[in-house]
């Protein structure tokens, strides 16, 4: 059995879920965990932050919930407003992280997160992925080039397409596969309790 974590690096919610799945991945460290980006912000759909009134609110719900905090960074960017969500950049770097340190997939996806909710940066930016690979102890070098490449545009494709086999389209999802089936553990806010107990329940004899 495996988890899989259906993400956007663009979605507030999945930023929430992090100490989550951080518990989980703690108490379950004998399962591996797929991260795949799902594509909140693709195609036509990319909006200027700004145009999203809605973020103040849903952000004030994400902190009250999972006590997960947005910085002066962020708030910046949405006072600004013209900041461009793109889903398929971010994907990219999120698979170009992914390659150089598959087993620390769910960390590194927490910490792109970050850099975005708290420090305002762009997922879109080379830089932002030097300043993550460093800070976590990658080869930042190797990092920027995997984003810059072609292959970390085939690689964020092949996530919507896996995320779309899964019939994944809200963010965050986890699902534990094995056996030949795929089994819903939470999909927006959960506790670590709650998905937990949904996998403990799953995986009893």
């Amino acid at each position: 059995m495996q988890l899989v974590y259906v993400f956007d690096a663009y979605c507030g919610w999945s930023y929430g879920f992090n100490g989550t799945l951080k518990e989980i991945t703690r108490r379950h460290p004998d399962l591996p965990v797929e991260v795949v980006s799902g594509g909140l912000f693709t195609g036509e759909r990319r909006p200027p932050l700004g145009q999203l009134d809605f973020i103040p609110s849903a952000n004030a719900r994400v902190t009250e919930l999972t006590g997960a905090e947005f910085g002066e960074g962020f708030d910046r960017l949405f006072t600004e407003g013209s900041f461009v969500l793109d889903s398929e950049r971010a994907a990219r770097g999120v698979a170009a992280l992914r390659q150089a340190a598959p087993e620390r997939a769910a960390e590194l996806a927490a910490a792109l997160q970050r850099a975005f909710y708290v420090d305002g940066r762009d997922l879109g930016d080379s830089e932002t992925y030097r300043v993550v690979a460093e800070e976590s102890g990658l080869d930042a070098d190797a990092v920027v080039a995997a984003f810059q490449s072609p292959e970390s545009e085939a690689a964020a494709e092949s996530d919507f397409r896996r995320a779309a086999e899964l019939g994944v389209s809200s963010y965050p999802t986890l699902i534990a596969v094995g056996d030949g089936r795929a089994t819903l553990l939470a999909r927006g806010h959960a506790s670590a309790d709650e998905v937990d107990a949904r996998l403990t329940a799953l995986r009893a004899p």
